[in-house]
């Protein structure tokens, strides 16, 4: 019986939220050189600016979420991006050298954030992508009950 392993290449910890900072930190560079209405004054100001907006999405943005779940669900998600915006705004109040016009630019800057770290992410879901190998290896688990054919009693699709 050949069976399929199946290998991925995570990275987390410290090296993989560096990784997120850093594609971050590209997209709001990138971002702030298509928009008009927002500006990092550094690299250094785009650093903590991306900082600031990871902890703000992993802190503040779930309790959002949950209080404004309502809305959420008659806009059918689209409030999702009002908090987005907001979660923006917030972080242009914390970061001095982070400055965003009006709600509207925060709303487009969120938007486009959002598009250009996907877009940069893309080689780096490349690598950690899944593999799958064959293995040779003919030992099986004792409670997996097989027939002959190597198919366990759940896989097996009988004609009627």
């Amino acid at each position: 019986m050949k069976t399929i392993k199946i290998t991925s290449k995570t990275y987390s910890g410290p090296w993989g939220f560096l990784a997120q900072l850093v594609v971050m930190t590209l997209a709001a560079i990138l971002a702030t050189r298509i928009l008009p209405g927002v500006q990092i004054d550094s690299v250094k100001a785009a650093i903590l600016t991306a900082l600031v907006i990871a902890l703000l999405n992993n802190f503040i943005r779930p309790i959002l979420i949950v209080l404004t779940l309502p809305f959420t669900i008659f806009s059918m998600g689209l409030f999702l991006l009002i908090i987005n915006a907001l979660i923006i705004m917030m972080a242009a109040g914390l970061v001095p050298q982070f400055h965003v016009e009006s709600f509207g630019s925060a709303l487009l800057f969120s938007l486009l954030l959002t598009v250009l770290n996907y877009v940069l992410e893309i080689p780096n879901r490349l690598m950690r992508r899944p593999t799958y190998q064959p293995s040779d290896s003919h030992t099986t688990d004792a409670h997996v009950d097989t027939d002959e054919d190597g198919f366990t009693e759940y896989e097996e699709v009988k004609d009627e």
